[in-house]
């Protein structure tokens, strides 16, 4: 007689010890799983949901100016320290890490205009409506040493904007011109020039280092070679652009944010088209700040809110406000692509994660690993309707939430009429105009 018997040995599955983990016998074959896709549907729409449970991203605010936030530099070296120019013309330099001032410059007469650290993080400038340009150590001075700047240049005209070249001793200043200056001379380079209008920003590309491109307030947005000491080309849109910020992975992109409440991202090569209108701001956008990975870009407008786009997206994925919260001026993104910073009018930085629901702080390797597999779980199921409905649903205040409405009928209005207009006119007589082109005035070059 032949007897089958079940037999299983114990050291497949019988802990050794109580602190042990269970063992779990898994069959991949997945003929096995006949409702694999409808239990991790619903473990998706639970980590969706979960994500927007954990979703707080105001991590603290740093205050201590005693006027309007206008403009901020981070530290090229050093991951906590930040530094804030105010409207009464004080410059702070913060420890983010201690989440305090650690110094206090009364360094301009008026607004703080502009502000950069030099490449190798041991001084910084700043730029002031008292028309002058100054250098100060990033250390504090010894004891009983004087607070005096390293180096004072006076201009003959209202700096608006500065920045420091990423390799070499050289920065370049707007004003009524975009100046080129070496450190050790008291007198400009070069000076480049095209139109007759003050010039608000000027940022140097971190890649092709000798390329700048500034903003001026005849709706220009020009392009300069500092190896010509000409402008290349310039890009005149329908309204003012307020600054320019450089893609840190793509030498010729750039994202310009505009007076017309969007943002434009350009390729330098093709100015004749945007590559990506960024739609979502219901005022002015005032900054624009991109991630260390070229991926992603934060905005500040004066909405009294911030929005966080992907540069491949119209939309934003991200909106950030507080009740407190006033103008957006600056907007700054941290260089370990962790935190966000931003100052507004109400004399406040606030710091923010980049990530709103991400948790801070060391991780468990199960931590990591079940954070991974929601990850990709959020991303297979990203397009069905219940998990996308939680996921871009966002909270706003009650006059962003109006105004986005009353834009949303005046667009729709704007686009039945040009039907109407092409419906009863001759064939070919009224043109269809893509919307990235609508913006577009002419390119010179």
């Amino acid at each position: 007689m032949r007897v089958k018997v079940l037999s299983r040995n114990p050291d497949d599955y019988v802990r050794e010890t109580k602190l042990d983990l269970q063992r779990v016998p898994r069959n991949y074959d997945p003929a096995l799983h006949p409702f694999e896709v409808a239990r991790e549907y619903t473990r998706a729409l639970n980590a969706t949901k979960l994500e927007r449970v954990f979703a707080k991203p105001f991590l603290s605010s740093l205050d201590g100016h005693r006027d309007g936030v206008n403009c901020m530099a981070k530290h090229p070296k050093s991951l906590s320290t930040v530094l804030s120019g105010a409207c009464d013309g004080e410059v702070k330099i913060w420890n983010l890490t201690k989440r305090q001032c650690i110094r206090t410059i009364q360094a301009h007469e008026g607004f703080v205009r502009g502000m950069c650290a030099r490449f190798c993080g041991t001084s910084f400038f700043t730029v002031g409506d008292d028309k002058t340009v100054k250098q100060w150590k990033m250390e504090s001075p010894e004891y009983g040493e004087e607070e005096e700047p390293i180096h004072t240049i006076l201009g003959k005209t209202v700096y608006t904007g500065i920045d420091h070249h990423w390799k070499e001793p050289v920065f370049a200043t707007c004003g009524h011109q975009v100046d080129i200056w070496d450190e050790q001379r008291t007198s400009p380079k070069c000076s480049l020039t095209w139109g007759f209008d003050s010039i608000s920003s000027v940022k140097f590309n971190p890649i092709e280092t000798y390329l700048l491109g500034s903003c001026a307030s005849d709706r220009n947005i020009v392009l300069y070679d500092m190896r010509k000491s000409t402008p290349l080309k310039k890009v005149i849109l329908n309204m003012r652009t307020n600054t320019l910020c450089w893609n840190p992975m793509e030498a010729f992109i750039f994202t310009a944010a505009n007076e017309d409440y969007n943002l434009y991202t350009f390729d330098m090569r093709f100015l004749e088209s945007p590559v990506m209108v960024h739609m979502d701001h219901v005022s002015a956008v005032l900054d624009v700040d991109y991630s260390p990975t070229g991926k992603e870009f934060v905005s500040a407008s004066f909405d009294k809110s911030i929005r966080i786009f992907p540069v491949d997206k119209g939309h934003s994925r991200e909106v950030y406000h507080t009740k407190r919260m006033q103008h957006v001026i600056t907007v700054k993104w941290t260089s370990d692509n962790k935190y966000i910073l931003c100052g507004s009018d109400e004399m406040n930085i606030r710091l923010w994660k980049a990530n709103a629901s991400e948790k801070l702080g060391v991780l468990a390797p199960r931590e990591k690993a079940a954070m991974n597999y929601n990850q990709k779980l959020k991303e297979k199921f990203q397009f069905h309707p219940q998990i996308r409905r939680i996921a871009q649903h966002r909270h706003l205040p009650k006059s962003i939430y109006g105004q986005i409405k009353e834009q949303r009928i005046m667009r729709e209005a704007r686009r039945r009429k040009e039907q109407n207009r092409r419906k009863h006119s001759k064939p070919g007589s009224v043109p269809l105009v893509p919307e990235r082109k609508k913006h577009i005035v002419a390119v010179v070059k």
